[in-house]
């Protein structure tokens, strides 16, 4: 797995998850669980993590949609 992207904006989170599942790939949101002990209160930024073969593409895919 390959980290592509990290943010505290759940909302992009979301919608990033959405147009890389869209693309054929299979992202994993990490972090979630210190995100629930610390209140999601925004302070530790989650991780969008792909296969390391679909690392390349998913960064791409994120750059063509404005958000790399």
């Amino acid at each position: 797995m390959e980290t592509i992207i990290a943010s505290t904006d759940t909302i992009r989170l979301n919608f990033l998850m959405a147009l890389l599942r869209d693309a054929g790939l299979n992202p994993v949101m990490l972090d979630q669980n210190i995100a629930a002990i610390e209140g999601n209160i925004g302070m530790f930024p989650r991780r969008i993590a792909v296969a390391t073969d679909d690392a390349r593409r998913a960064r791409q895919i994120l750059r063509e949609a404005g958000e790399a």
